[in-house]
């Protein structure tokens, strides 16, 4: 779905269009686009909607469309629960139509209320120190490098590379690149990725740590909007996330339905989040920290979920998450179910880690405390989609419609409108970084239709596996 103009240089998939101009020239330079970004920022002043003001538009909006759903589904309900109960009823009814449609009338009016400001940034832009942590990445971590080098950044940038006992050729094929900027750190046997960010932290000399994962390539000026995005955000944020896309998605059909996941919907939450300022999850991928608000949080816990646990115990103190929906970078992500579903395990026995180590995060007073609490419903969901969804349109097919009624008929217009809110922003933002966005028809049809029945199986083994504290590991991304 995502390409540049010289795909080839990416595996015929996306490939970075490194710009000339000197590293000092920022986006708008001459006195035309001035002007216009000065009239564009006059025009956004008068139409200005304060941050709270948009939270309750959003709430309205969501809260009326559930109410309308109700309304029209009220006789089939009451239908539904001469035969189940109302407590079943309103069990699986909340869980396969209700809560989502709440949480897709949530997304479609942020989405619509938000107006990002642009991206300044001053001609000498701050050190950073960039973590890479690796274990068996020779066939990536190369790329990874010389994309860092590439980056058109006036600032001072260290690379540190974290070898955690890799028993490939990733640290050899690291020392071919050699350049002044990249330290090496090798851990004797392989401890972890938390391990291996900490040794990276300890050994990092500049306030503003980025840390980029083994298999990630960063697209053009993707460490100048992350920085930029960090130096225009309020005061008190701690950390600012990026944006991933997918770059290996021909590799197969689950690459491809992960591929308008992540442009889709991973972006899209977080830019939801964001907009309350306060992203909840600023993943290892791609990411900018404050080092020593890091270092206060005691570094990135040992466990599967280490930047949700970390991004969750910033938000408990206070801090700000913040998004740059521009600063894109792309992955490889998982090419096999079995590889898919062990990554989605990780990141929901991520979200019960980070609950278990900041329980205090629910009594932060916060317009995100929100999210939170819809986090929370995941394992509801998940079990209403799997046992009550899926059973009702199977069921459907053959006649009989109990289940698949008119509440879960109202959510097919709300979803088509929100797939075009969304696709009309998120293209319009990847067109203005220079990305051709690909016809992916099927990938599309894939992730509309299968996505949520291959997401929730693993999602519920994730809960399972940290509720029975299963052992844990360092896996496939």
């Amino acid at each position: 779905m995502l390409e540049t103009q010289t795909e080839k240089d990416l595996n015929k998939n996306v490939a970075a269009t490194l710009p000339t101009r000197k590293c000092a020239t920022l986006i708008n330079t001459n006195a035309a686009t001035k002007e216009n970004s000065e009239a564009n920022n006059q025009n956004a002043k008068k139409v200005y909607i304060p941050v709270y003001s948009k939270f309750l538009i959003a709430q309205f909006g969501a809260i009326l469309w559930v109410l309308f759903s109700i309304w029209v589904a009220l006789p089939w309900m009451d239908s539904l629960a001469k035969s189940f109960g109302w407590v079943l009823t309103i069990f699986a009814i909340g869980g396969i139509a209700i809560v989502p449609g709440y949480i897709s009338g949530i997304i479609i009016f942020s989405i619509l209320l938000d107006r990002r400001p642009p991206i300044s940034t001053p001609d000498e832009l701050p050190a950073v120190s960039i973590l890479i942590a690796a274990y068996n990445e020779e066939n990536a971590i190369e790329d990874t490098l010389k994309s860092i080098l590439n980056q058109f950044y006036s600032g001072i940038i260290e690379i540190i590379v974290i070898d955690d006992g890799s028993t490939d050729k990733t640290i050899d094929i690291v020392e071919t690149v050699t350049d002044p900027r990249i330290k090496i750190i090798q851990q004797k046997k392989n401890q972890g990725k938390a391990s291996a960010l900490n040794a990276g932290l300890a050994a990092a000399s500049h306030g503003l740590i980025i840390t980029v994962d083994a298999d990630t390539f960063l697209y053009k000026d993707a460490l100048k909007y992350i920085v930029g995005r960090y130096l225009g955000d309020p005061e008190g944020t701690a950390a600012v996330a990026g944006a991933i896309a997918v770059r290996n998605s021909r590799k197969s059909w689950i690459t491809r339905i992960q591929e308008w996941d992540y442009f889709h919907g991973i972006a899209v939450v977080k830019r939801v989040q964001s907009l309350y300022q306060g992203t909840l999850v600023a993943q290892g991928a791609f990411s900018l920290y404050k080092r020593d608000l890091v270092m206060e949080m005691g570094g990135w816990a040992p466990c599967v979920g280490e930047d949700i646990v970390l991004s969750w115990g910033l938000l408990k103190q206070g801090y700000r998450i913040g998004y740059a929906e521009n600063a894109i970078v792309f992955t490889n992500v998982p090419e096999t179910y079995k590889q898919l579903f062990q990554q989605r395990r990780r990141w929901a026995r991520g979200m019960f880690e980070a609950i278990r180590a900041h329980p205090g995060i629910f009594l932060k007073r916060r317009i995100t405390l929100q999210f939170v609490f819809i986090n929370m419903l995941f394992p509801w969901l998940d079990i209403s989609y799997l046992l009550f969804f899926i059973p009702g349109i199977i069921a459907a097919c053959f006649g009989f419609f109990l289940l698949a009624g008119p509440i879960t008929l109202l959510l097919l217009p709300l979803a088509a409108i929100n797939n075009v809110v969304i696709f009309s922003v998120q293209s319009t933002m990847f067109k203005e970084r220079g990305i051709h966005i690909r016809k992916n028809l099927r990938g599309m049809f894939l992730y509309v239709f299968l996505s949520q029945l291959l997401m929730s199986p693993a999602s519920l083994a994730g809960y399972g596996s940290e509720l029975l504290s299963l052992r844990k590991k360092w896996g496939t991304k």
